[in-house]
């Protein structure tokens, strides 16, 4: 047993998947930390391992092929990399609880939304079916869904897809979780309804005291939500600051790289267009990663050390951690 200041602490996490062209290392060597009541983003593009580092933690990774092959993962003095599946069923959807992406693959297509909200309630709290259900009703009312009653009956094509993903945020806060996975919960929504999730799930952080841990592409929402910001790229943490200063003095190539590619109002060229700038390339196959730096195929900074070495992630003080040899000696 550990004791650490921090709800959740990630040390070293590394999560495999064997293929027949070998070994990908999806997750590699990942470390960083969640406090209580705090909103963390996670940002990176597709494919850098944020989805297998939340799937790590909710111990979700498929074996085979996949597997935690080393690191630990704390939660209240426990190693979730060493509890057997029964204990960990105990806390998965109870004390840490997930937001997919698409509520369509997670919620079942034959059970109504209440009874999939009200066997949360069932399972975790030991209540009666009519208790467990009069529950999900109100939780689908939190959540802010109209006619609750009526929905609650109702099966998940019956419903939009915002309040697919309302249902599937009434779910995960049911037993009142101490931390709040939510992976990509916007993604699939048009913007208005992105806006109205967002807010919502901020109101219930601030009702239910929850922790966030917020996984995303989209760095407009990691400044609108985020106290503090882990950069993934190729199964490595690359960066990790506080929110603002991120975006105020981002210090890896690739992060610039991602914050010059958002569109700002009033930007023009001299063309008189909006112009964005792009990350040349990209991310490499976890199959063929360069030698050195992962990101030194991109990276414009790249000098022959990026080629040979690997960087470490150096601490620069005032909570800020980059893995770049610009900063080494």
């Amino acid at each position: 047993m550990q004791h650490s200041a921090h709800l959740l602490d990630i040390q070293h996490l590394k999560t495999h998947f064997a293929t027949f062209e070998g070994v990908a290392r999806a997750v590699d060597d990942v470390s960083f930390h969640l406090d209580r009541g705090e909103v963390l983003g996670v940002v990176g593009e597709s494919g850098c391992g944020k989805s297998v580092t939340a799937q790590s933690i909710m111990r979700l990774i498929p074996e085979p092929p996949g597997k935690i092959v080393g690191g630990h993962i704390w939660f209240d003095g426990m190693d979730l990399t060493t509890l057997d599946p029964a204990a960990m069923r105990r806390i998965r959807g109870d004390r840490i609880a997930m937001i997919f992406q698409e509520p369509m693959t997670s919620l079942n297509p034959v059970y109504t939304i209440g009874d999939q909200i009200a066997e949360m309630f069932e399972l975790h709290r030991g209540m009666k079916r009519r208790e467990a259900w009069q529950q999900a009703v109100a939780m689908l009312e939190k959540v802010q869904i109209p006619a609750p009653h009526k929905r609650a009956g109702e099966y998940p094509h019956q419903l939009s897809g915002g309040m697919r993903q309302r249902a599937m945020i009434a779910m995960a806060l049911a037993c009142d979780p101490e931390i709040l996975i939510a992976d990509e919960p916007t993604t699939a929504l048009d913007v208005t309804v992105q806006a109205q999730i967002l807010d919502l799930m901020l109101q219930l952080k601030e009702d239910f005291q929850t922790a966030v841990m917020m996984i995303t592409h989209d760095l407009g929402v990691i400044a609108e939500v985020a106290q503090r910001v882990v950069v993934m790229y190729a199964g490595k943490v690359v960066e990790q600051a506080p929110t603002l200063a991120l975006f105020e003095d981002p210090k890896h190539p690739y992060t610039r790289g991602l914050l010059r590619s958002i569109p700002k109002l009033g930007e023009r060229s001299r063309q008189g267009r909006r112009h964005l700038e792009e990350i040349p390339g990209m991310v490499p196959g976890l199959l063929e990663l360069p030698p050195g730096c992962r990101f030194e195929p991109r990276c414009s900074h790249a000098t022959a050390v990026c080629r040979e070495r690997e960087p470490e992630l150096l601490d620069l003080g005032s909570n800020r951690l980059v893995r770049c040899h610009l900063y080494g000696s």
